[in-house]
């Protein structure tokens, strides 16, 4: 019995050792998740493990050089909307005629009451968009009526601009909410009559040929540097009643909104990014 366990245990060494010689390549796997315990793999990091930096290392292609604004002014490669100096480029939604909103000396335009909501000439899919707004002194109304606006991705999707200081309403449709599907994570507004800004990032919806959509819409925004919706899905359109719709669409307008009630909600410094 000793002869035999001594002759199999030198023949395990024998292939050990030889196995050890020969370089083991692993074939790359593809990504897949595991319906067991949805642990997602990743192809690109399958393989041999990496022994030196260099392997785990690239330098093409090289990324754009973007150059930021200084004192509040847009960054290098962005597409200026609006700067105080006109509307050219802005149109009323319905009809499509020139903008008959207020330009205003300190560089900022108010929504001109009952004239209706006006857009951008230009068409976007992805975007990174800024944009500043602020409501009237002194206060009017409340509710839904006190400084309502809305800037509208794609022409559909709203984040509500509303001034919600000491002034309640129903949270999915409070400031800074995806209108009536997501109501933000906080209420960062400024005070009454000062400047607020939003910083939205909007990846648009994605359709298949039959019209069906296969990927939802998503939006991050910041008010005044605070996330106030981060990565939230958009369910489809955001419409006073009903539920959201999901027609199929490409590029779109941005577009900010007449509410019709006096709001004279005001808007500067709007420029975007294409992603």
């Amino acid at each position: 019995m000793k002869v035999k366990q001594t002759s199999v245990l030198m023949a395990l060494l024998a292939v050990l050792t030889f196995s050890c010689k020969e370089k083991v390549v692993v074939e790359p796997m593809e990504e897949i998740e595991s319906e067991s315990d949805g642990v997602i793999t990743h192809s690109e990091y399958a393989g041999e493990e990496p022994t030196t930096p260099e392997e785990t290392e690239y330098y093409e292609p090289k990324v754009p050089v973007v150059k930021p604004g200084e004192n509040g002014a847009p960054p290098s490669d962005a597409i200026v909307l609006f700067d105080g100096s006109s509307l050219d480029g802005w149109m009323h939604t319905k009809d499509s005629t020139a903008a008959k909103w207020h330009l205003n000396k300190d560089g900022s335009m108010t929504v001109a009451d009952k004239t209706g909501n006006i857009r951008t000439e230009q068409e976007f899919g992805d975007i990174q968009l800024h944009i500043e707004w602020k409501s009237p002194l002194p206060v009017q109304r409340n509710g839904q009526n006190r400084a309502n606006s809305g800037v509208f991705l794609n022409g559909i999707y709203e984040v509500q601009v509303l001034d919600n200081n000491e002034n309640d309403t129903y949270v999915n449709g409070q400031v800074g909410s995806l209108y009536k599907q997501g109501p933000p994570l906080a209420m960062a507004s400024v005070p009454t009559g000062e400047w607020n800004v939003y910083d939205i990032i909007y990846h648009a919806p994605e359709f298949n040929e039959e019209g069906g959509k296969t990927k939802s819409a998503t939006i991050t925004v910041l008010q005044n540097g605070v996330v106030i919706q981060d990565n939230t899905e958009i369910m489809g359109t955001t419409p006073y009643i009903g539920w959201p719709k999901n027609p199929p669409h490409g590029k779109g307008p941005l577009m900010l909104q007449d509410h019709g009630d006096d709001s004279r909600v005001s808007y500067r410094n709007i420029w975007v990014r294409e992603l």
